[in-house]
């Protein structure tokens, strides 16, 4: 099995750039592969590897300004999940869009995975699920309000938009993500909105999904991941969903099998936001990685950018 490993920390980097190509060095000299992005604000990520490989990465990951007590969520899949190592340098290691946002100074208040029940369950709180709208389609907690933003920069206006409507007779805001960032600056961001009883889901979906027990669950679904594993479920297994290799958005069976569908070149999701000169494209890519396969090689090309 393959050790997987998300992280992320909000911690000042004066400069960025300068910890990128160490950071790199250090992945490719242990044979790790995944994504970090680096910014002012802090580190965020999901890399993967052998467990040895990963504890010298992460020992490397600690060191740097801030991430001492680094909050690390592991998980595992049969086969590598990522097909190359990149480190980038970005405006913010999660895209929201509101730069007076700090969540160092300002986040929310986090709940323990086992009081995440009890706290969504309460009348008094509106539960609200600041993912995109592709991942709520594959699973959220039951109750959820769904912004349907196809970006997390998205939320700040559609909550702003929404705000009366979401509070009224409602005293606490309760909002969860994957990981656990993108609510590190909703909920800073909510309360620089004026709104002090904001909480969020400690560890994200991924935490509530490896601790509480299905039957004591109050998620529907699964959870979409950022890699070759498209979803997990509880126990964080591998879930059932596939990538459609065009938009990347996830696919269940009636999506399969669907005559949109066509492996590495559309879905029914995607069919009318592509020409047919980008379709063909794809047909090529796809034509290119079988052969790449077929030669025992790795198609690197085949990966395309996620969405969003």
């Amino acid at each position: 099995m393959i050790q997987v490993a998300a992280l992320y920390r909000f911690t000042p980097f004066p400069d960025p750039e300068a910890l990128r190509a160490p950071l790199l060095a250090a992945c490719e000299a242990h044979g790790i592969k995944g994504t970090l992005l680096l910014a002012r604000e802090g580190i965020n990520g999901t890399i993967a590897g052998s467990d040895n490989a990963l504890a010298s990465v992460l020992g490397h990951i600690r060191k740097l300004p801030g991430c001492a007590d680094l909050d690390v969520k592991y998980s595992n899949a049969p086969e590598m999940p990522f097909h190359r190592m990149k480190v980038r340098v970005k405006r913010e290691i999660v895209t929201m869009g509101e730069p007076d946002i700090d969540p160092t100074l300002s986040a929310g208040h986090y709940v323990d995975p086992h009081d995440w029940n009890a706290l969504i369950a309460d009348p008094d709180t509106i539960v609200i699920d600041t993912r995109n709208d592709y991942e709520v389609a594959v699973g959220t907690f039951a109750g959820a309000v769904d912004p349907q933003t196809p970006s997390f920069r998205d939320f700040p206006a559609w909550f702003r938009e929404h705000r009366d409507e979401l509070l009224d007779g409602k005293k606490k805001v309760a909002m969860f993500c994957t990981g656990g960032i993108r609510c590190e600056k909703s909920t800073s961001f909510l309360r620089a909105e004026g709104i002090d009883e904001v909480y969020h889901l400690k560890g994200g979906i991924l935490k509530y999904l490896e601790h509480v027990p299905e039957t004591e669950s109050l998620w529907q679904g699964e959870c979409f991941v950022f890699d070759e594993r498209v979803t997990v479920r509880h126990g964080l297994e591998q879930g059932t969903f596939q990538l459609c290799r065009a938009c990347r958005r996830p696919l269940d069976a009636a999506a399969l099998a669907h005559p949109d569908y066509e492996d590495g070149v559309s879905c029914p999701a995607c069919i009318d936001e592509r020409t047919p000169e980008q379709r063909a494209g794809y047909a090529e890519r796809q034509r290119q990685e079988a052969l790449a396969k077929a030669r025992g090689e790795l198609h690197v090309g085949a990966v395309r950018k996620a969405l969003p």
